[in-house]
């Protein structure tokens, strides 16, 4: 959280939960200022001119506003809505992996700009690549945000079960798209 009563910021939609009759809460991970929730107001009305953009795993512009809770959103600028990526279901279940991977593992407000740059070049990839790499791109992008937060030591490496046990072991929780991405991936 910034100081400043309004501040622009660059991030990734990582999860969306609607409230109320028209709203949403908005789980973002900012370059600037890390992880934040957001709340867009009226987003969920048909004549809502932001709605397109934030969706799950579209990179944006915003400006927010401090609120007592949430942050609001008032202004939203596309930078990438990786629209190849949506129209492949095993692309869009390593997004969602990727995206609730980067939610459980950092906390609210601590920058981390290596792990969104890392994000938005996964994100990238899945977007521009077919199916062949799909699960090497997911494990890759797993051990290496697992490095760098410092979890795992450089010099070890897990595989299948093994590391998503390690990673529900830091989370204290199973992820929710590991089976459904997971079934996917034996299907090829």
């Amino acid at each position: 959280m910034t100081s400043e009563r309004v501040y622009k910021a660059e991030g990734i939609i990582l999860k969306r939960k609607n409230i109320s009759e028209a709203d949403r809460i908005l789980t973002i991970f900012t370059k600037e200022y890390g992880k934040v929730r957001a709340i867009a107001k009226g987003i969920r009305k048909v004549s809502s001119r932001r709605a397109p953009h934030l969706e799950v795993f579209t990179r944006v512009r915003l400006v927010l506003h401090n609120g007592k809770t949430f942050e609001n959103i008032s202004e939203v600028e596309p930078i990438d809505t990786y629209q190849s990526l949506r129209e492949d279901l095993k692309r869009v279940s390593m997004a969602y992996y990727l995206c609730e991977l980067v939610d459980s593992l950092l906390f609210e407000h601590q920058e981390h700009r290596d792990i969104f740059i890392l994000l938005s070049e996964a994100l990238s990839e899945l977007n521009s690549e077919g199916g062949s790499r799909i699960y090497e791109r997911g494990k890759a992008f797993t051990l290496e945000m697992l490095w760098s937060l410092g979890f795992l030591p450089r010099t070890k490496t897990l595989n299948g079960e093994k590391l998503q046990a390690f990673i529900e072991t830091i989370t204290e929780r199973r992820l929710k798209s590991t089976h459904f991405a997971r079934q996917l991936m034996n299907e090829e």
